[in-house]
């Protein structure tokens, strides 16, 4: 479909057709236009309707019924963009996985590796802050998700983007830089996990929540032992 049309009725019948004097024959109130919308603007309407429900309700709590009643279209018109339900979350999922990343990815500019953590910080809790739902997306379980990817694969990718900054700071000090991917899951999955915690509770404010968290990777990696090792009974 290059263009749909929204619910608002429109002109209908002779009412208001020009009469042989060329002059309006009704008297009435003329109905609103319909409002024409392109394929990719409805398009983007069903993504930012579906965006919002999914994450209000999750994936099984939405139907495609409710999606198009809401863009005021008929169900058809969900099935002709994505194919249904199913389509129309792996691609909204799929943005949102791309935002984030593109966020953290954009964000690492400085060369010290404390403020490259400070960044990277910043970064998951700005997406965690400014697109919400998408974020509340993510980190709920659905059957779709298999096929679009999870969030544990997108903290995955994220933490490849810490982890050739933690693999030179391990170099420098003398570590198995082998480790570095290790160490990267951990601080990515600390941040992540806090910012769930965090998009809750939203105290401290967002910088306090960074500078603690920083602190706590930052101090954390300051004071590591070259060769680590348990002081309890268990050994394996």
């Amino acid at each position: 479909m290059i263009g749909d049309v929204a619910t608002d009725s429109s002109t209908s019948g002779d009412k208001d057709r020009p009469g042989r004097a060329g002059r309006p024959s009704g008297t009435g109130t003329r109905r609103p236009r319909r409002v024409r919308m392109t394929g990719k603007e409805r398009r983007e309407q069903l993504l930012d309707i579906g965006r919002t429900l999914f994450a209000e309700r999750g994936f099984e709590g939405t139907s495609v019924e409710e999606i198009a009643a809401k863009a005021g279209v008929s169900k058809p018109v969900v099935y002709e963009h994505f194919g249904g339900k199913e389509g129309l979350y792996a691609v909204v999922v799929d943005r949102e996985m791309r935002r984030m990343l593109d966020m953290v990815t954009t964000s690492l500019t400085a060369g010290h590796p404390r403020e490259l953590c400070e960044q990277a910080t910043f970064a998951l809790l700005d997406y965690i802050e400014e697109y919400t739902d998408g974020f509340r997306i993510l980190v709920r379980d659905s059957p779709v998700a298999q096929s679009t990817g999870t969030f544990a694969s997108l903290i995955s990718d994220i933490a490849t983007q810490v982890e050739d900054i933690l693999g030179l700071e391990f170099k420098a000090r003398g570590f198995d830089a082998k480790l570095a991917p290790l160490y990267a899951q951990a601080l990515v999955g600390m941040v992540a996990l806090t910012g769930q915690w965090w998009l809750d509770v939203r105290k401290p404010k967002k910088a306090e929540v960074a500078a603690h968290l920083v602190n706590l990777a930052w101090h954390g990696l300051d004071g590591l032992e070259q060769k680590p090792r348990l002081i309890g009974h268990r050994k394996s």
